[in-house]
């Protein structure tokens, strides 16, 4: 399975931009996007950005992420989605 890790742009050159997130910094190329300012959080998928974030997308895409590690392990993953509960309950 592949996945997109969201990470915040630390600093770039135009070409490549060196980005951190979910515990890790690396390096990773820019040219399939528009520029992504300094600050901004991009999708990387295989050291390559392939999509701008918006702020509001990076903590459900790392609470997605957290599930999936979590649920490998075989452990409960409901309070990383009360909110999703509690709007399935109402």
């Amino acid at each position: 399975m592949c996945l997109g890790i969201p990470m915040r742009v630390l600093e770039t050159d135009g070409f490549t931009a060196r980005c951190a997130g979910r515990g890790e910094e690396r390096r990773v190329n820019v040219m399939l996007i528009d520029e992504v300012p300094e600050g901004g959080w991009v999708l990387v998928h295989l050291d390559r950005a392939v999509r701008a974030l918006e702020t509001e997308e990076v903590e459900p895409l790392n609470r997605a992420l957290d599930a999936i590690l979590l649920a490998a392990r075989g452990e409960n993953v409901d309070h990383l989605f009360t909110d999703l509960i509690e709007k399935a309950s109402a």
